[in-house]
């Protein structure tokens, strides 16, 4: 029988789990959580704690940790469903009625976890064979020692195409299942299905009961698409409802006590610096974080830390994690933001400056009511009555969109009593700011001063908010090509179907369409069937009006075939794949470029970035002229 998350849920609720434990366990009260001697070591100082908040228990002694439903079949040998039996009995609850078709998939599941852990002890072995030797090097470069890749289960996936599956063949695996697992890719053609991941470092996935149910992989080759490359969505993988590094953040949280914090990172280097530094964190599956997750991080801690990286891309990832967030605060649930220092990230820090200095950066944050009010001040110059007037007018609108309406209320009176102490310097000044040129709050929390000009913006002796308009218009104006990538991803948004990663990475070779990228590849994922119409209603009602209507001018000037009615959808679909190929390698070109000239400085570096160089103003050339067009990709 299978069980859904909501019935277990609502057993979870009824029952307190230090009720549940207390039966077999003597518990006494401390502070807020409970303790007493471990039910599966002979120990004489008791090491076993329960917290009923967070809905767990870890027992020091043994390091064993789970919920409610784990401490049973612990403590009494009980399969998950014997487990769920007795506690659904203990609460009141029927059980679901049996389904022999949710039996079938339930059992057709299993399987495909079978099929996983057998991948993952493959992998792992994989990484110590002589083939694995560059991962090796990899790691050991990265500071992460042999120790902990068995901490964190790494492993490394060979360059062959079918090395994973002769092996599981070999254990008697259906390449169909590995397909459906995720572990293999089935062409379109019909051909027959090869590794997914080839040539990477392997992260193994878990669910919340440390279940493998995907793998991450990263890429070896410096010049491969994709850097990092998630498992497809399964019958056991939703990238929606995953966090990576989960199971270890909740020991790690429980070890730290009710002051530890929770810490949300980018990538899987990231959340295994911060946990080898001993701090919680865990990573959204390279995508933008989502409701589910928000509320899967709540139970575990009221406020956790969301630190993006410092460049455009994780601004961006910021901004949306405050849209995504606001209709679902509540008193008592809500997120902070941190960034550390440098352009660095977690990885950087704790490699080169150690835990104390990763864990001082990550402390403390800044308060998602002081997060929102900066990027709404900073989101255009506050020169005029007009402008200020609109910030107010956000600034309402923003609190309104929060659910709870206490909580609503509450935000914006925090929000409207920023503004005002915002422009108090200038009123008491006798003016509004506007004389003298007022622009903002600045950076971080300057109040009354002005903002300093951004790296975009027009330097001028004298700038005026038409001249400050026209020149944004033109330092964010769209180049062609990527205009047209654009525009048939919107009039087939299928043809993205095997290139989300990458565009994920890079967009559509144009920083302007970056927001674009990222706000369709979100839809394309979360949605199962998304049609043309479908999706240019959704941009066009969430503030992409005007860059739909930039792209649809700058197309036509591209010269791209695919754009032509008169181009049947397969072609289409074959030129626009060729077309993304190559503006994507210009992109990771650009990329490895400005890292290059960071990292290589003796004669070796020096020919690295020519031979760099040359490959890039080669593609740049043919976008220009428009020879990228020139294959068909039939």
């Amino acid at each position: 029988m299978r069980f859904d998350d909501r019935f277990l849920d609502e057993i979870k609720s009824r029952l307190r789990l230090s009720d549940v434990i207390g039966k077999t366990v003597k518990l006494r009260r401390q502070g807020r959580e409970y303790v007493g001697l471990s039910p599966f070591t002979k120990e004489k100082s008791p090491s076993f704690f329960v917290n009923d908040d967070k809905g767990f228990f870890h027992d020091f002694s043994s390091g064993k940790h789970g919920d409610l439903i784990g401490f049973l079949q612990e403590t009494e040998r009980l399969t998950f469903v014997e487990a769920v039996e007795r506690l659904a009995a203990e609460a009141g609850l029927a059980l679901p009625e049996p389904d022999p078709q949710a039996a079938a998939q339930e059992k057709k599941r299993q399987g495909l976890t079978d099929w996983l852990d057998a991948a993952a002890g493959w992998f792992e072995a994989e990484l110590r064979r002589p083939v694995g030797k560059p991962a090796r090097d990899y790691l050991a470069k990265r500071g992460l020692p042999e120790a902990d890749w068995s901490r964190f289960h790494l492993g490394f996936s060979p360059a062959g195409r079918t090395a994973l599956k002769d092996y599981l063949v070999a254990k008697g695996a259906r390449p169909a299942e590995l397909v459906e697992a995720g572990l293999l890719i089935a062409p379109e053609d019909g051909g027959a299905p090869y590794d997914r991941f080839r040539d990477r470092i392997i992260f193994p996935i878990t669910d919340g009961r440390g279940r493998i149910v995907s793998f991450g992989g990263r890429a070896m080759d410096p010049e491969a698409r994709a850097k990092y490359l998630n498992g497809p969505d399964t019958a056991l993988f939703d990238k929606g409802h995953v966090l990576y590094g989960l199971p270890e953040a909740r020991k790690l949280l429980h070890a730290g006590g009710d002051g530890a914090a929770l810490v949300v990172v980018e990538g899987y280097m990231d959340v295994i610096a911060c946990q080898r530094a001993g701090i919680a964190a865990v990573a959204a599956m390279g995508t933008a974080l989502g409701e589910a997750q928000m509320e899967m991080l709540w139970r575990l801690h009221p406020e956790p830390t969301l630190c993006f990286d410092g460049d455009r891309a994780g601004k961006l990832a910021a901004s949306r994690a405050i849209d995504r967030a606001l209709p679902l605060l509540k008193p008592g649930k809500s997120f902070r933001f941190a960034a550390v220092v440098g352009g660095k990230d977690p990885d950087d820090v704790l490699r080169e400056q150690g835990a104390a200095a990763l864990k001082s950066q990550l402390a403390g944050g800044t308060p998602f009511a002081e997060m929102l009010f900066n990027r709404e001040r900073d989101a255009e110059p506050l020169d005029t009555p007009e402008r200020r007037a609109g910030l107010k007018q956000r600034l309402r609108a923003a609190a309104g969109t929060i659910a709870d309406k206490d909580l609503a209320q509450a935000y914006r009176d925090d929000l409207l009593g920023r503004f005002d102490q915002l422009f108090a310097g200038a009123r008491a000044q006798g003016g509004q700011g506007a004389s003298s040129g007022f622009r903002g709050g600045g950076q971080g929390h300057g109040m009354g001063g002005g903002r300093r000009w951004r790296a975009d913006e027009p330097i001028s002796p004298f700038p005026t908010p038409e001249g400050v308009a026209a020149a944004k218009r033109l330092a964010t104006s769209i180049e062609p090509a990527p205009a047209a990538l654009a525009k048939q991803a919107i009039v087939d948004p299928h043809v993205l179907d095997e290139h989300l990663e990458a565009l994920e990475a890079h967009g559509f070779g144009d920083p302007a369409l970056s927001q674009l990228a990222q706000e369709i590849i979100r839809l394309r994922l979360e949605a199962e069937h998304l049609d043309s119409e479908a999706l240019q209603r959704h941009l066009a009602a969430t503030g992409f009006s005007a860059l739909l209507t930039d792209i649809d001018r700058a197309a036509p000037k591209s010269g791209a075939p695919f754009i032509q009615s008169d181009v049947t959808l397969a072609t289409a679909r074959a030129q626009w794949s060729h077309a993304f190929g190559i503006l994507n390698r210009l992109a990771a070109l650009e990329q490895a470029l400005t890292a290059a000239k960071q990292d290589l400085a003796d004669r070796s570096g020096s020919a690295v970035l020519r031979s760099l160089k040359t490959e890039r103003d080669a593609l740049r050339r043919a976008v220009k002229l428009g020879t990228i067009w020139a294959q068909d990709g039939s």
